[in-house]
């Protein structure tokens, strides 16, 4: 293993006066040693930059880099973008700012990119915590349960990674994204693979999905099944958010509409028609309407 190679943790703050200190310490507890840590804070109205900039004193003794600045509000992607400039590592690691690393995190996702040059992103599982940064468990819908209720213990469990007869051998894999985002969070990934698929774009409404599309098309991802990440889930989470929720065709639409071109010229035709029909065929609009009249009984 190279231990020599510098990665940027990388992190996009807004509103989280709460979560900021846990999530930067987790990144000061790193086992692996050679990071520079950036932090932008997308115009918070709440504490956020003061308390990163109490942080400071301690990071740059820890850290071999340290950048952290403020903006007005400019949204997810133009702040993730701004960050992927500053960076100078050859890996990144995102973390938003009210999530938290396992102190082994990067070392062990940093192990299995160097001595795998032809993979572009590496992550491990999460597990669940509320805003009292207690460990909780999901449900159907991800309502959350008490542990022995509990359908799944994990992110990777909800996501059907950790089934015994699941070997990985399509995780990350174009085609599978097609069906949607598959790929839990805390991942290290190669910033030369970033630029050249192009960085975030911000008219895209899922960020996450569709950068993930454009990096399968350049390299490999790796699933480790080890819990690396805590993943908080509160009401302000976007994906929990109703607003979300009702957009969601508009977003599979968008995604679409803009892969169709690369899957009907790369050998994606058939998978790109499959979904296409399943949001918005004949079956998907009879399945609405079925809905309908069973919510009028």
């Amino acid at each position: 293993m190279n231990t020599d190679d510098l990665i940027s943790v990388i992190v996009p703050a807004y509103n989280h006066e709460k979560y900021i200190e846990e999530c930067i310490r987790s990144i000061m507890a790193q086992t692996y040693q050679n990071i520079e840590l950036l932090v932008i804070d997308d115009g918070s109205k709440d504490g956020t930059f003061e308390i990163l900039q109490s942080l400071k004193p301690e990071c740059e003794k820890r850290f071999v880099r340290v950048v952290f600045e403020t903006q007005e509000n400019q949204g997810t992607c133009i702040t993730l973008n701004r960050l992927i400039d500053l960076a100078q590592g050859q890996y990144l690691y995102t973390i938003a700012s009210d999530d938290m690393a396992k102190p082994q995190a990067i070392e062990t996702l940093h192990l299995f990119l160097s001595q795998n040059p032809d993979y572009v992103l590496a992550v491990g599982d999460n597990e669940i915590i509320n805003g009292k940064s207690e460990r909780i468990y999901w449900g159907k819908n991800r309502a959350v349960l008490p542990e022995n209720e509990a359908l799944y213990k994990t992110f990777g469990d909800e996501l059907h990674l950790n089934a015994p007869d699941n070997k990985h051998a399509d995780f990350g894999a174009y085609a599978n994204l097609l069906k949607g985002n598959h790929i839990p969070n805390g991942y290290l990934y190669s910033r030369q693979a970033i630029i050249d698929a192009g960085k975030y774009d911000e008219s895209v409404f899922l960020e996450d999905w569709y950068m993930h599309l454009q990096l399968s098309k350049i390299g490999k991802y790796k699933y480790i099944p080890d819990i690396l990440f805590s993943y908080r889930w509160h009401e302000t989470n976007t994906v929990s958010n109703p607003a979300f929720k009702a957009k969601s065709l508009e977003i599979y639409r968008q995604i679409y509409e803009h892969e169709k071109e690369y899957c009907f010229t790369h050998g994606y035709k058939k998978q790109w028609k499959r979904q296409w029909c399943k949001r918005f065929g004949w079956r998907a609009k009879w399945k609405k309407l079925r809905d309908f009249i069973r919510g009028k009984k």
